[in-house]
């Protein structure tokens, strides 16, 4: 009897078969164009961000009353808000704020709950009831006021917005990983590292919190598009970012009297917030899709 012939489908299947579950969230990550697209607003976002004292045609506190509230045009892309200054330059500039906020807020909103989360989680008892009713009264409170609340104790400005921000996403990231932990802490092999006398600090670090990061890459991606929002809100009423900083919000807020009489103050930061969230929304169900083992079946 001759060997079988393996066919195209079978070389498919086994390249299919090979691949570690880093390749396989990628591709199917990739296959998602529409993620593929939030993605790509989302980097666009972080270039201008980068490269923003590059592309900004004009500096941020540049004043030219004579030119005040002009429409977009060839020397002024975006227009010119009540003071003379360039609306393009100082979205562009905005830009790297937003991120700014968004991304660090985030992060330790994420390393914090995180960490409160394992120790609910995984220890229980006394430290899982404490953590887990600290959770439920933060999440008690609209998250906005609960951000208010902590500004009108701190003082407005953008550092304080931070910190605020970063507080209020604290339960949403320790809830999360609390729910994975109890999951995966059953398992066989945690159960065989505790029977060899393995480290809880070991376990935690080599067992638990690897089988537990994907959920927090998704709920991380997500969370910076509600970080951005919540930093544009506290900058239109005032608890953000201060004059003249380029914060969209605060864009906003001092433009929102021209509203009639010169529209395009409003439209572009308004334009630039809803895109950067838009991206950071369509690259996080992406991401979710892909990571999510029960998407695939």
């Amino acid at each position: 009897m001759g060997e079988p012939q393996l066919t195209p489908a079978h070389l498919q299947h086994s390249e299919e078969k090979i691949r570690t579950p880093f390749q396989e969230g990628l591709h199917a990550f990739m296959k998602n164009k529409i993620a593929v697209a939030g993605t790509v607003i989302v980097l666009f976002f972080v270039a201008v961000a980068i490269f923003s004292p590059l592309i900004a045609p004009y500096t941020i506190n540049d004043q030219d009353l004579g030119r005040r509230l002009l429409p977009p045009s060839a020397d002024h892309f975006f227009g010119t808000d009540d003071f003379g200054r360039d609306i393009f330059s100082r979205v562009v500039h905005g830009a790297k704020i937003s991120l700014f906020v968004g991304f660090f807020a985030v992060l330790g909103s994420m390393v914090i709950g995180s960490l409160l989360g394992i120790i609910a989680g995984y220890y229980g008892r006394w430290a899982d009831t404490i953590i887990s009713r600290l959770f439920d009264i933060m999440l008690a409170f609209p998250s906005i006021l609960l951000a208010i609340a902590i500004i009108s104790i701190l003082g407005p400005s953008l550092q304080n917005a931070l910190i605020a921000i970063a507080i209020i996403n604290i339960p949403n990231f320790g809830r999360l990983i609390r729910a994975k932990v109890l999951s995966v802490k059953q398992e066989d092999y945690i159960m065989a590292a505790k029977s060899v006398g393995m480290k809880d600090s070991r376990i935690l670090l080599r067992h638990v919190l690897p089988n537990s990061f994907s959920p927090i890459i998704v709920q991380a991606s997500l969370a910076v598009a509600t970080a951005i929002i919540e930093a544009a809100a506290l900058g239109f009423l005032g608890l953000g970012a201060q004059a003249p900083s380029p914060e969209w919000g605060k864009m906003l807020s001092d433009s929102k009297a021209y509203l009639i009489q010169a529209p395009w103050t409003m439209i572009f930061p308004g334009l630039a917030i809803m895109l950067t969230v838009l991206g950071f929304n369509l690259m996080g169900d992406g991401l979710r899709d892909a990571l999510d083992p029960k998407s695939k079946q």
